[in-house]
Parts: C-alpha cells; structure tokens; sequence
C-alpha cells in the first residue's frame, strides 16, 4: 500500500527516547512493512540493507526489537501496521466488488432493448396514407404520366392508393377488355375513386349519361 495513517501526536509519545538514527530507521522500516504488506526479512542485516542503512545495523536492530516481533519462518511483524494492512485490503477488496457490480449493473442495462417512445411511434393519419402510397411502385404496363396523375387525383380524393385498389380496378379492366392505363386514365379524367367494367360497357347509355352518374357513390373504395 502506498498510503498509511500517520498519527503524529501518537508516533511522538512512543519515539521521544530515540536517536536521530534510530527515529530515521524506524519510519524507514514502517514505510518498508506498508509497501510491500508483509513482514520484514528475518535477517536483520538484510533489512537494514533494504532500507539503505548498512553501516547502521546496530540501530535497525534496536528497532526490530522495540518495535516489531521476530516470528520464526514469518519475519519480523508489527502488529499495529499489520491491523491497517488488513483495513486497506478489505477496502480495496469491497471497492473491487462494488466495481464490478456497477459494471454488471451496466452491462445488464446496456442488455437490455430500449423500449420505443409510443409519441415516436405515432404517424399522422395523412403520413400513413403518404407512406403507403411510397410503397406501392408504378406497375409497369403504365406509363410515368398516367401513375402520377392517377396518383395526384387519388390525393384530391382523399383515398389510399393500396395493392388491393389497384388489383380491383386491373380485375375489372381485363372484364372490360381495357388495359390497366386506359383504366387508370379514365379514373383520373372522369374522378372516379374506383372502376367497374359495367361503367364503361357500350349498354350503359352515351358519354352524356357517364358524365351525370356519380359512380363514386355507393361504391366501396378499393
């Protein structure tokens, strides 16, 4: 650990009787115990050696002995130091748990389907209509000119322009012998919304009589 307690009040009490070099050794081997969280070698010379304090082996030993306790097989410990040690792993053991915890918590959140805005999801009336009309393409048989005016008419009206509608009206066209853009352009030029083959059948009267029957009505929109 690289960061300790230091109670001063508490280290001057207990250290008032050492020797400028005794004191120095002492923090000296405090600093060695709490870095490397273990005891200190057994071998007081080379503890002396690891704080840089070979030509003073007589105070390093007097500290070992005040201080700390030779436990054989171990090394030297400290039980105040050993306590804080203990504090400090627990710490760092709880904050590691509490990390991944919060990633879990993340990862789970991350995981987990976004749930749409139904104010997102709500398309106007109008926008639905539009948006079926993108999706249903030009058949192929008609001619650029025709669709878009059958197109524009068809908005006038106020009715979608959906598969079904335009397979209704190329169902009754073949009745009637018409191709589907001779159809199409009657629709647009007499502003029927639908197209039955008896509409134009050569039995229903002149032109004139076409033009006075309101052939919208009463007739389900395709």
């Amino acid at each position: 650990m690289h960061f300790y307690s230091f109670n001063i009040g508490d280290y001057a009490s207990h250290t008032r009787h050492l020797t400028h070099l005794e004191d120095l050794a002492y923090r000296r081997l405090l600093d060695a115990y709490y870095l490397q969280e273990r005891p200190l070698h057994e071998d007081v010379a080379m503890v002396a050696r690891q704080i840089n304090f070979r030509d003073h082996i007589e105070e390093v030993a007097i500290i070992l002995n005040e201080f700390f306790s030779l436990v054989e097989g171990t090394g030297w410990v400290n039980l105040r130091a050993d306590e804080e040690i203990i504090k400090y792993q627990g710490k760092l053991d709880q904050a590691s748990r509490a990390g991944k915890a919060s990633a879990q918590r993340r990862l789970n959140i991350g995981s987990t389907p976004v749930q749409p805005n139904k104010k997102q999801e709500t398309i106007p009336v109008n926008k639905k209509q539009e948006i079926k009309e993108k999706a249903l393409t030009r058949p192929e048989e008609v001619s650029e000119q025709t669709w878009n005016d059958f197109v524009a008419q068809r908005k006038q009206l106020k009715a979608s322009i959906t598969a079904t509608a335009l397979q209704g009206i190329q169902k009754e066209a073949t009745k009637a012998n018409w191709t589907l853009e001779a159809a199409l352009i009657e629709c647009t030029v007499r502003g029927w919304r639908g197209f039955k083959a008896d509409w134009v059948s050569k039995t229903k009267g002149t032109e004139t009589d076409f033009d006075n029957i309101n052939y919208g009505k009463g007739v389900q929109d395709l």
